[in-house]
């Protein structure tokens, strides 16, 4: 007899990564809930898309992010929860409000796995990054830290770049459509290789992990192998898809870094965040997994992802 699914509660069920996750749940057969938060009563497309998530199964559950007993009695319908609540305010806010959730898994005392919103680069290996990218991998490790401090079980999804904001645009700054002009901009010497994901597949590998014996306390790094690619592989391969050629003029990293002089604190983020991507040989540079490490390609080879061809085909 087949055992029964876990159930799984989404908490940013109507966010960017979070609708995915919730189709993805559903897809795989779990009972999933997305938390009704009554701070969203008054957001017409929230409200709509909650609506299209029940007509494809999910179910609601009331509770407020500021309302502790109220999320606890949430957290204690479910077996699995999942944080897709955004990892990348400047501000305080998001640690805030992972903690909050970490209190209530504690107090709730029933969860069998934790999905904290980490979502990105292994923070645990960017704590020396530039500011204000630094001090958001910190944060997220100071969450890490408080999970492994109240004994919940977890499991760390390293998604590494998220497609949609790296791939048709060929990484340019300013826009996220391929390029109108035939001129684009490389960052450094553009052969530094990154590890392109498509969020629907970020959401299937998240799913698969939540009963699976082997990713608990684990961090699963996405590393599907055909879409670990460099900025010119980009580039190149959207220009065998289109027919055109592109201008390539290189940014330095001083120039680079420079263009966060007067921004504001998203685009310094933005820019912090993507200079070890980019500079210096790439974040990959010297990659190992580590003791705790997991792939995904590797323990899920059932999945079949989308590779960069396909993606940017969406867009040719």
């Amino acid at each position: 007899m087949a055992s029964e699914k876990s159930r799984v509660l989404v908490l940013g069920g109507t966010g960017y990564l979070g609708k995915r996750l919730v189709k993805a749940s559903l897809c795989q057969g779990h009972p999933t809930y997305v938390l009704q938060r009554p701070e969203n009563c008054m957001d017409i497309n929230k409200i709509q898309l909650l609506l299209r998530l029940k007509k494809h199964g999910a179910k609601f559950i009331e509770g407020s992010l500021s309302d502790h007993e109220s999320l606890v009695r949430a957290v204690k319908q479910v077996d699995v929860v999942i944080s897709a609540l955004s990892s990348s305010d400047i501000s305080t806010t998001a640690t805030k409000l992972q903690l909050k959730i970490v209190a209530a898994i504690k107090d709730a005392g029933n969860v069998k796995r934790f999905i904290p919103a980490e979502f990105c680069i292994d923070p645990a290996r960017h704590v020396h990054d530039l500011e204000p990218a630094k001090t958001l991998n910190v944060r997220m490790m100071d969450v890490r830290q408080a999970i492994v401090e109240a004994n919940i079980p977890y499991t760390s999804i390293a998604a590494n770049c998220f497609a949609g904001y790296f791939v048709p645009n060929l990484c340019q700054l300013g826009s996220l459509l391929p390029p109108k002009d035939n001129k684009v901009s490389i960052f450094g010497d553009g052969n530094a290789k990154a590890i392109f994901v498509d969020e629907n597949d970020i959401a299937t590998y998240t799913i698969k992990t939540i009963d699976d014996p082997r990713t608990i306390n684990k961090t699963l790094h996405l590393m599907p192998p055909e879409n670990i690619r460099s900025q010119n592989e980009l580039i190149s391969i959207w220009e065998k898809l289109t027919g055109k050629k592109y201008e390539r003029s290189t940014i330095s990293s001083i120039d680079y870094l420079a263009i966060m002089n007067g921004a504001d604190a998203i685009i310094q983020f933005g820019i912090t965040h993507n200079y070890p991507i980019f500079y210096e040989g790439g974040y990959l540079k010297s990659f190992e997994l580590k003791e705790g490490d997991k792939e995904a390609t590797k323990l899920y080879p059932d999945v079949k992802y989308t590779t960069i061809e396909e993606y940017l085909k969406r867009y040719a």
